[in-house]
Parts: structure tokens; C-alpha cells; sequence
């Protein structure tokens, strides 16, 4: 559940675990204090590690540490802010784990093609600018170099199924 004002009672989580009691773990840490908020962050965006347990928006400069669990300014809702405290989590999948992905915690504009092939598409997170954070599929320009989960299936324009990495 997410506790907003009236104002915002249209908002829904946009990462929404579906195995991950078992499979996914939610991290405790706690966004980095030096995060300008330049890009708002919602649930599914990737995350890296800034030391000890420190996190923030992936960058060109990071590694994928995992997928944001709340709102950081998306859709003009930062609880964060709201209680003066920068505790947070980031969601850690292990291999079998798998959540569905709202947007705009993906890139939308690029292609995604459903693999009901067999084949494998992996997904890795946007590192610079407006989409910087947001899921998108392998060989995006600006793309991390690491994968960050699998994609399962397309659900819809505005919904994603991904998966741990095998």
C-alpha cells in the first residue's frame, strides 16, 4: 500500500513484485544525500551502489545494484522528503525472481519486442539523461554495460514483465 495524499490517490506502484518472497530481497539503504533529484525516480528504476549503503540513480559511472522501491518525485510524490529522512530500498533480484514494470519506469519510445520465441531478451537500465534509470532493452544507445534482469513478456505499452538473470 502506498499512503499519499488525496491529491494523489491515482497512484499505483509501478514495480509490482510477483514471485519475490523467496526469489527477490528488499534491501534497507538509503538514498544518497547528494541526490539532486534531477530525474524523478520511481519503483523499478535501477539503482547503484555509492558505498556502503548508500544509493542513487544509476549513471554511466555505476553498476546496476537493483530496483528502486519507491517514489523519489514520480508523479510529484516524494515521501522521502515528506518524512525529512532518506531511508529507502532497492529491490535485489536472484535468478528465479519476477516482477511486472509499470511505466514510466521504462522507456516506452523504444521497441519492445515480446521473446515468445525461446529467445533471451536481457534488459539493462538507461545511464544518462531525461530516461536516465529507466529499464530498456539491450543495445540502447546509453545503456549500462550490464544486464539488469531478463524481459519475460510484454504485457502492454505500459507494462512489462521482466526476470533474475540466469
Amino acid at each position: 500500500m502506498i499512503r499519499v495524499r488525496a491529491a494523489n490517490a491515482h497512484i499505483k506502484r509501478t514495480f509490482r513484485p510477483t514471485y519475490a518472497w523467496t526469489q527477490a530481497t528488499p534491501k534497507s539503504v538509503f538514498l544518497d544525500p547528494a541526490w539532486d533529484r534531477s530525474v524523478p525516480i520511481y519503483p523499478g528504476m535501477v539503482l547503484m551502489r555509492k558505498g556502503g549503503e548508500l544509493v542513487s540513480l544509476i549513471d554511466a559511472t555505476g553498476l546496476p545494484y537493483g530496483f528502486a522501491a519507491d517514489y523519489v518525485g514520480g508523479d510529484g510524490f516524494d515521501p522521502l522528503l515528506d518524512v525529512g529522512m532518506n531511508a529507502t530500498a532497492v529491490w535485489v533480484f536472484g535468478n528465479d525472481a519476477e516482477a511486472e514494470i509499470l511505466a514510466p519506469a521504462f522507456d516506452t519510445a523504444v521497441t519492445w519486442t515480446d521473446p515468445t520465441n525461446g529467445t533471451e531478451t536481457l534488459v539493462h537500465a538507461q545511464t544518462t539523461g531525461a530516461n536516465r534509470g529507466k529499464l530498456v532493452p539491450a543495445g540502447t544507445a546509453g545503456a549500462s554495460t550490464v544486464a539488469v534482469a531478463r524481459l519475460l513478456k510484454v504485457n502492454s505499452p505500459s507494462k512489462i514483465t521482466i526476470g533474475g538473470l540466469r
